[in-house]
């Protein structure tokens, strides 16, 4: 498995642990007040998926610029 495809699988397992801390944190919200590492827990699994995001969303740019005809893996 090269590094694009890495990449990929590793955004689709954050996008799922970022869900269920979201909806963790809305059940939480609806028994009470949570605990502070509860309501923060999301902006890990948040910003992990903004820079693996980032890297796909350049990928055909740069491969563009390279000439490489396979523009993104």
């Amino acid at each position: 498995m090269d590094w694009n495809m890495w990449v990929r699988q590793i955004h689709r397992w954050l996008s799922i642990i970022f869900t269920l801390t979201v909806a963790a944190n809305f059940v939480a919200m609806a028994l009470g007040q949570p605990p502070a590492w509860l309501v923060y827990s999301p902006l890990l699994p948040l910003f992990l998926l903004l820079f693996s995001g980032l890297y796909m969303f350049v990928l055909p740019y740069a491969a563009k610029g390279r000439g490489d005809q396979r523009a993104g893996g």
